[in-house]
């Protein structure tokens, strides 16, 4: 699993090089796992602008200006919250992508509606934010690795336009 990150990041920053993009991001429950992904490959200071962990509720409020009553309404583990943290983290670093992570690796946290493995990702870019549920088997660990890569890959597909209307 850590080979499939660390090649997935080595192609997220040859990528954003190429097109001369940058990128941010905002992690709640892979705290911090994509951006020391992304910063182990060699040149990523020139395309990556922010890295943030968001782990409480208070921190996505005051840092990403989360609306509280998203939150509230919706957990921090919902399309609205991932949203509005991508969307946080592209205003704060003026970067063309941001991609955020906020869900639930367990042992335990898990509810009827988001079990242990449910992790929500949110992606901003252009004018557009968007966002996709994906579950994770396995402990701790192996649930925050696959949700790290699948970030990475998936803001990849979006980079790429594949499925996504990209500017």
């Amino acid at each position: 699993m850590e080979n499939r990150l660390y090649e997935a990041a080595n192609r997220l920053v040859e990528l954003l090089k190429t097109k001369h993009k940058s990128i941010s991001t905002a992690e709640s429950c892979t705290g911090g796992m994509v951006s020391q992904a992304i910063t182990s490959v060699a040149g990523a200071s020139g395309v990556f602008g922010l890295g943030i962990c968001t782990y409480s509720e208070e921190m996505k409020i005051k840092l990403l200006n989360v609306p509280d009553d998203i939150i509230k309404k919706h957990t921090a583990v919902s399309s609205q919250t991932v949203t509005a943290m991508a969307e946080g983290v592209k205003s704060l670093s003026g970067s063309d992508y941001s991609l955020s992570v906020s869900g639930i690796a367990g042992p335990s946290g898990g509810t009827a509606e988001n079990p242990v493995g449910t992790v929500w990702f949110g992606f901003a870019f252009g004018d557009k934010a968007i966002s996709e549920k994906a579950f994770f088997t396995g402990n701790r660990e192996e649930i925050r690795q696959q949700a790290a890569a699948f970030a990475i890959e998936k803001i990849i597909d979006i980079i790429n336009g594949e499925n996504y209307d990209t500017p």
